[in-house]
Protein backbone atom coordinates (compact mmCIF):
# COMPACT_ATOMS: atom_id res chain seq x y z
CA UNK A 1 0.00 0.00 0.00
CA UNK A 2 2.84 2.38 0.87
CA UNK A 3 4.53 1.57 -2.42
CA UNK A 4 1.35 2.56 -4.28
CA UNK A 5 0.85 5.85 -2.42
CA UNK A 6 4.40 7.16 -2.68
CA UNK A 7 4.57 7.30 -6.51
CA UNK A 8 1.17 9.06 -6.62
CA UNK A 9 2.39 11.76 -4.22
CA UNK A 10 5.58 12.25 -6.22
CA UNK A 11 3.58 12.42 -9.43
CA UNK A 12 1.34 15.13 -8.00
CA UNK A 13 4.34 17.13 -6.79
CA UNK A 14 5.91 16.76 -10.22
CA UNK A 15 2.77 17.93 -11.99
CA UNK A 16 2.49 20.98 -9.74
CA UNK A 17 6.16 21.80 -10.31
CA UNK A 18 5.79 21.46 -14.09
CA UNK A 19 2.70 23.66 -14.07
CA UNK A 20 4.64 26.25 -12.05
CA UNK A 21 7.50 26.19 -14.59
CA UNK A 22 4.99 26.46 -17.42
CA UNK A 23 3.43 29.54 -15.81
CA UNK A 24 6.84 31.14 -15.30
CA UNK A 25 7.69 30.49 -18.94
CA UNK A 26 4.41 31.94 -20.22
CA UNK A 27 4.82 35.03 -18.04
CA UNK A 28 8.41 35.52 -19.21
CA UNK A 29 7.38 35.29 -22.85
CA UNK A 30 4.52 37.71 -22.18
CA UNK A 31 6.90 40.28 -20.65
CA UNK A 32 9.39 39.80 -23.49
CA UNK A 33 6.73 40.25 -26.17
CA UNK A 34 5.29 43.33 -24.45
CA UNK A 35 8.65 45.08 -24.10
CA UNK A 36 10.13 44.14 -27.49
CA UNK A 37 6.89 45.07 -29.27
CA UNK A 38 6.50 48.33 -27.36
CA UNK A 39 9.93 49.71 -28.16
CA UNK A 40 9.29 49.34 -31.90
CA UNK A 41 7.05 51.71 -33.88
CA UNK A 42 4.21 52.46 -34.20
CA UNK A 43 3.85 54.15 -30.84
CA UNK A 44 0.63 55.08 -29.08
CA UNK A 45 1.32 58.09 -26.82
CA UNK A 46 -2.40 58.88 -26.47
CA UNK A 47 -2.95 55.42 -25.04
CA UNK A 48 -0.11 55.95 -22.57
CA UNK A 49 -1.53 59.34 -21.57
CA UNK A 50 -5.02 57.89 -21.10
CA UNK A 51 -3.68 55.09 -18.94
CA UNK A 52 -1.61 57.53 -16.87
CA UNK A 53 -4.75 59.53 -16.10
CA UNK A 54 -6.67 56.35 -15.29
CA UNK A 55 -3.98 55.01 -12.96
CA UNK A 56 -2.75 58.27 -11.44
CA UNK A 57 -5.49 60.86 -11.30
CA UNK A 58 -8.44 58.60 -10.59
CA UNK A 59 -6.54 56.67 -7.90
CA UNK A 60 -5.71 59.80 -5.89
CA UNK A 61 -8.81 59.75 -3.62
CA UNK A 62 -8.36 56.19 -2.42
CA UNK A 63 -4.59 56.64 -2.03
CA UNK A 64 -5.07 59.88 -0.09
CA UNK A 65 -7.62 58.36 2.30
CA UNK A 66 -5.45 55.31 2.87
CA UNK A 67 -2.34 57.40 3.54
CA UNK A 68 -3.84 59.96 5.91
CA UNK A 69 -5.53 57.38 8.13
CA UNK A 70 -2.45 55.15 8.06
CA UNK A 71 -0.28 58.03 9.29
CA UNK A 72 -2.84 58.96 11.95
CA UNK A 73 -3.17 55.41 13.28
CA UNK A 74 0.60 54.92 13.17
CA UNK A 75 1.08 58.01 15.36
CA UNK A 76 -1.55 56.83 17.85
CA UNK A 77 -0.14 53.31 18.09
CA UNK A 78 3.44 54.57 18.36
CA UNK A 79 2.46 56.90 21.18
CA UNK A 80 0.69 54.05 22.99
CA UNK A 81 3.84 51.95 22.90
CA UNK A 82 6.57 54.56 23.29
CA UNK A 83 4.90 56.28 26.24
CA UNK A 84 5.70 53.19 28.33
CA UNK A 85 9.40 53.90 27.86
CA UNK A 86 9.24 57.72 27.88
CA UNK A 87 10.30 57.74 24.20
CA UNK A 88 7.50 59.89 22.79
CA UNK A 89 10.03 62.09 20.99
CA UNK A 90 10.75 59.22 18.59
CA UNK A 91 7.21 59.23 17.18
CA UNK A 92 7.94 61.70 14.31
CA UNK A 93 10.90 59.58 13.25
CA UNK A 94 8.90 56.34 13.31
CA UNK A 95 6.03 57.87 11.37
CA UNK A 96 8.10 59.40 8.59
CA UNK A 97 10.39 56.37 8.14
CA UNK A 98 7.55 53.87 8.23
CA UNK A 99 5.52 55.83 5.69
CA UNK A 100 8.30 56.59 3.23
CA UNK A 101 10.11 53.26 3.40
CA UNK A 102 7.32 50.69 3.73
CA UNK A 103 3.72 51.66 4.33
CA UNK A 104 3.47 54.27 1.57
CA UNK A 105 4.61 52.08 -1.35
CA UNK A 106 3.14 48.80 -0.07
CA UNK A 107 -0.32 50.12 0.79
CA UNK A 108 -0.47 52.20 -2.38
CA UNK A 109 0.55 49.15 -4.41
CA UNK A 110 -2.10 46.98 -2.78
CA UNK A 111 -4.83 49.59 -3.24
CA UNK A 112 -3.91 50.13 -6.88
CA UNK A 113 -3.83 46.35 -7.37
CA UNK A 114 -7.40 46.15 -6.13
CA UNK A 115 -8.53 48.99 -8.36
CA UNK A 116 -6.35 49.01 -11.48
CA UNK A 117 -5.24 45.38 -11.64
CA UNK A 118 -8.84 44.19 -11.47
CA UNK A 119 -10.00 46.81 -14.00
CA UNK A 120 -7.29 45.92 -16.51
CA UNK A 121 -7.91 42.19 -16.14
CA UNK A 122 -11.66 42.66 -16.64
CA UNK A 123 -11.23 45.01 -19.60
CA UNK A 124 -8.67 42.96 -21.49
CA UNK A 125 -10.36 39.69 -20.49
CA UNK A 126 -13.65 40.93 -21.94
CA UNK A 127 -11.84 41.92 -25.12
CA UNK A 128 -10.35 38.43 -25.28
CA UNK A 129 -13.56 36.45 -24.82
CA UNK A 130 -15.48 38.73 -27.21
CA UNK A 131 -12.70 38.33 -29.83
CA UNK A 132 -11.88 42.04 -29.93
CA UNK A 133 -8.18 41.22 -29.55
CA UNK A 134 -8.43 38.93 -32.56
CA UNK A 135 -10.06 41.81 -34.43
CA UNK A 136 -7.07 44.02 -33.61
CA UNK A 137 -4.75 41.40 -35.09
CA UNK A 138 -6.96 41.24 -38.19
CA UNK A 139 -6.59 45.01 -38.54
CA UNK A 140 -2.78 44.64 -38.37
CA UNK A 141 -2.59 46.17 -34.88
CA UNK A 142 -0.26 44.44 -32.46
CA UNK A 143 -2.24 43.99 -29.20
CA UNK A 144 0.98 44.09 -27.19
CA UNK A 145 1.82 47.51 -28.64
CA UNK A 146 -1.68 48.92 -28.34
CA UNK A 147 -3.00 47.35 -25.12
CA UNK A 148 -0.20 45.95 -22.97
CA UNK A 149 2.85 48.21 -23.33
CA UNK A 150 1.03 51.54 -22.66
CA UNK A 151 -0.42 50.09 -19.45
CA UNK A 152 2.96 48.81 -18.28
CA UNK A 153 4.61 52.18 -18.94
CA UNK A 154 1.81 54.12 -17.27
CA UNK A 155 1.79 51.90 -14.18
CA UNK A 156 5.57 52.08 -13.79
CA UNK A 157 5.57 55.88 -14.08
CA UNK A 158 2.45 56.79 -12.14
CA UNK A 159 2.69 54.67 -9.01
CA UNK A 160 5.84 56.51 -7.80
CA UNK A 161 3.90 59.77 -8.22
CA UNK A 162 1.03 58.34 -6.19
CA UNK A 163 3.44 57.13 -3.51
CA UNK A 164 5.09 60.55 -3.28
CA UNK A 165 1.67 62.08 -2.66
CA UNK A 166 0.87 59.29 -0.18
CA UNK A 167 4.10 59.99 1.72
CA UNK A 168 3.23 63.65 2.12
CA UNK A 169 -0.38 62.97 3.13
CA UNK A 170 0.61 60.14 5.48
CA UNK A 171 3.20 62.23 7.31
CA UNK A 172 0.66 65.04 7.50
CA UNK A 173 -1.87 62.65 9.06
CA UNK A 174 0.63 61.72 11.76
CA UNK A 175 1.44 65.39 12.31
CA UNK A 176 -2.23 66.32 12.73
CA UNK A 177 -2.89 63.60 15.28
CA UNK A 178 0.34 64.26 17.17
CA UNK A 179 -0.16 68.02 17.44
CA UNK A 180 -3.93 68.08 18.03
CA UNK A 181 -4.52 64.93 20.07
CA UNK A 182 -1.21 63.91 21.63
CA UNK A 183 0.05 67.31 22.77
CA UNK A 184 3.14 67.67 20.54
CA UNK A 185 4.43 71.09 19.64
CA UNK A 186 4.31 71.72 15.90
CA UNK A 187 7.83 73.14 15.55
CA UNK A 188 9.79 70.32 17.27
CA UNK A 189 7.67 67.69 15.52
CA UNK A 190 8.46 69.12 12.08
CA UNK A 191 12.15 69.53 12.97
CA UNK A 192 12.45 65.89 14.12
CA UNK A 193 10.67 64.71 10.99
CA UNK A 194 12.91 66.72 8.68
CA UNK A 195 16.22 66.11 10.48
CA UNK A 196 15.94 62.30 10.50
CA UNK A 197 14.55 61.88 6.98
CA UNK A 198 17.21 60.96 4.43
CA UNK A 199 17.08 60.97 0.64
CA UNK A 200 17.61 57.23 0.62
CA UNK A 201 14.38 56.69 2.56
CA UNK A 202 12.28 58.48 -0.04
CA UNK A 203 14.15 57.10 -3.05
CA UNK A 204 13.85 53.50 -1.85
CA UNK A 205 10.09 53.92 -1.52
CA UNK A 206 9.81 55.40 -5.02
CA UNK A 207 11.87 52.59 -6.54
CA UNK A 208 9.62 50.09 -4.79
CA UNK A 209 6.60 51.93 -6.15
CA UNK A 210 7.91 51.70 -9.73
CA UNK A 211 8.42 47.95 -9.34
CA UNK A 212 4.98 47.54 -7.75
CA UNK A 213 3.37 49.56 -10.54
CA UNK A 214 4.94 47.29 -13.14
CA UNK A 215 3.79 44.21 -11.22
CA UNK A 216 0.20 45.43 -10.82
CA UNK A 217 -0.28 46.34 -14.48
CA UNK A 218 1.56 43.22 -15.63
CA UNK A 219 -0.64 40.88 -13.63
CA UNK A 220 -3.81 42.65 -14.75
CA UNK A 221 -2.81 42.51 -18.42
CA UNK A 222 -1.42 38.97 -18.25
CA UNK A 223 -4.43 37.34 -16.63
CA UNK A 224 -6.86 39.32 -18.76
CA UNK A 225 -5.02 38.46 -21.98
CA UNK A 226 -5.06 34.73 -21.20
CA UNK A 227 -8.62 34.58 -19.88
CA UNK A 228 -11.09 32.20 -21.49
CA UNK A 229 -14.49 30.70 -20.83
CA UNK A 230 -16.81 33.68 -21.12
CA UNK A 231 -17.95 35.78 -18.16
CA UNK A 232 -16.81 33.20 -15.62
CA UNK A 233 -13.32 33.21 -17.12
CA UNK A 234 -13.16 37.00 -16.92
CA UNK A 235 -14.16 36.86 -13.25
CA UNK A 236 -11.49 34.26 -12.56
CA UNK A 237 -8.87 36.34 -14.37
CA UNK A 238 -9.83 39.41 -12.33
CA UNK A 239 -9.50 37.51 -9.06
CA UNK A 240 -6.19 35.95 -10.10
CA UNK A 241 -4.82 39.34 -11.14
CA UNK A 242 -5.50 40.94 -7.75
CA UNK A 243 -4.28 37.95 -5.72
CA UNK A 244 -1.11 37.39 -7.72
CA UNK A 245 -0.26 41.11 -7.77
CA UNK A 246 -0.73 41.37 -4.00
CA UNK A 247 1.45 38.34 -3.32
CA UNK A 248 4.19 39.54 -5.67
CA UNK A 249 4.13 43.02 -4.11
CA UNK A 250 4.71 41.59 -0.64
CA UNK A 251 7.35 39.18 -1.93
CA UNK A 252 9.28 41.75 -3.94
CA UNK A 253 9.02 44.24 -1.06
CA UNK A 254 11.13 41.95 1.10
CA UNK A 255 13.87 41.58 -1.50
CA UNK A 256 13.93 45.30 -2.30
CA UNK A 257 14.14 46.13 1.41
CA UNK A 258 16.99 43.64 1.74
CA UNK A 259 18.69 45.30 -1.23
CA UNK A 260 18.40 48.85 0.10
CA UNK A 261 18.81 48.41 3.84
CA UNK A 262 20.82 45.23 4.42
CA UNK A 263 23.84 45.81 6.58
Amino acid sequence: MTEMVQPNILARIGRVFLLFLESIGRLSLFISNAITSGIRPPYYPRQIGRMMIEIGYYSLPVIGLTAIFTGAVLALQSYSGFSRFSAESSIPIVVVLSITRELGPVLAGLMVAGRIGAAFAAEIGTMRVTEQIDALVTLSTNPFQYLIFPRLVAGTLMLPCLVLVADIIGVFGGYMVSTHSLGFAAGPYINNTWNYLETKDVVSGLVKAAVFGFIVTLMGCYHGYHSKGGAQGVGTATTNAVVSASILILLSNYFLTELFFSV
